[in-house]
């Protein structure tokens, strides 16, 4: 695989500021999300709370309808996927059972949760040091995956 930069003009995709999901209730929502996560709030109205990820947020917006849409979904990157499962199923989330860790919220939400380590998504030194999470590592394949694209 090449590391040379195409020469475009078209802007390049450099990363995930935020993804809104539409709930039924903010209070809900967050009471959901608390229980299977830790996390701070950036900022809350009666429509809107966005939970904080260091460098990005996810958005709960409140909205009248509530559908279950597979297959659209996105991945969370937790520091620990190890309880998730669990945790989500005490929340009244539906986790089936499988390889993956897919949770599908109250709202219909498919969140599939994948662990940091494992990945090639990656946070800066400074970002992970201000999140208290400094001593997160990557496995050897996540390492090798970076390595092959030169951005190790």
């Amino acid at each position: 695989m090449s590391t040379e930069q195409p020469s475009t003009e078209k802007p390049r995709l450099v990363g995930m500021n935020h993804v809104a999901l539409e709930v039924g209730s903010i209070d809900e929502a967050l009471a959901f999300w608390g229980a299977i996560f830790e996390f701070e709030l950036r900022g809350r109205s009666d429509t809107a709370a966005f939970i904080d990820m260091g460098d990005q947020f996810i958005a709960l917006m409140k909205a009248d309808k509530s559908e279950r849409d597979d297959p659209r979904h996105f991945g969370l990157v937790v520091d620990d996927r190890s309880r998730v499962r669990d945790l989500a199923r005490a929340a009244g989330a539906h986790v089936p059972e499988g390889r993956f860790v897919d949770i599908y919220d109250p709202w219909g939400n498919m969140i599939q949760i994948i662990d940091y380590k494992d990945i090639q998504f990656s946070k800066t030194e400074g970002v992970l040091r201000g999140m208290g999470l400094s001593d997160l590592a990557k496995t050897e394949a996540a390492r090798q995956e970076l390595a092959d694209k030169n951005m190790l």
